[in-house]
């Protein structure tokens, strides 16, 4: 460990060093550097290599958090600020309206409002024949995959339509034929007797 000859050590008990790199393994971007800058601060007298030596972080990461903290501007990386492709939605607000509007008509709630989200039948790939129908061109169109994420997007739970289900077996049968069979003969048509249509 690298001594500090004019600056005191920090009265950190190994516990708490370890609380606070737990702490800050836990957050992400702006707010980890607040946090580190706030305890470099507190307990390593402003000093991001003694914070490096004693917490075990990034010398540029806490001296990033410094310089927030100085400043007030919270710093964007190149990949939060740069990369990344607008969401189909944002790219076609015109397309999404319509898409909302034709999910709007298939929505149904919940009807425990147990979640915000609407359950709709209306699948992927018919959101994609009635944009087309709209006039969308197909280089605009996403992929049934991308419609179906941009309906949950859009707050909309695709439900599978539930299909005719086939009635259960009866169990017995003989003794419905049975019963069937113990009928009077009087009820009804007898036996051989057609009806004959007058025109």
């Amino acid at each position: 460990m690298r001594l500090w000859p004019l600056l005191s050590l920090p009265s950190l008990t190994p516990a708490q060093i370890q609380d606070l790199r737990l702490a800050a393994s836990k957050m992400t971007g702006a707010s980890r550097r607040a946090l580190q800058a706030e305890m470099t601060l507190q307990y390593c007298h402003g000093s991001a290599r003694l914070a490096e030596t004693l917490l075990g972080w990034s010398r540029e990461a806490v001296e990033g958090g410094l310089a927030e903290h100085r400043t007030g501007m919270i710093w964007l990386g190149a990949p939060s600020a740069l990369s990344g492709r607008n969401r189909w939605e944002e790219q076609y607000p015109e397309a999404a309206a319509v898409l909302r509007h034709r999910a709007d008509a298939h929505a149904q709630h919940d009807p425990t409002f147990r979640t915000p989200l609407a359950s709709t039948r209306l699948t992927a790939k018919a959101a994609r024949e009635a944009l087309r129908a709209q006039g969308l061109p197909e280089a605009h169109l996403p992929s049934p995959r991308t419609m179906a994420a941009v309906l949950n997007r859009l707050g909309y739970r695709l439900r599978k339509v539930l299909k005719a289900k086939p009635q259960k077996k009866i169990q017995e049968p003989a003794a419905i034929f049975d019963q069937i069979k113990k009928r009077p003969a009087g009820r009804g048509r007898a036996a051989g007797q057609t009806l004959a249509y007058g025109l």
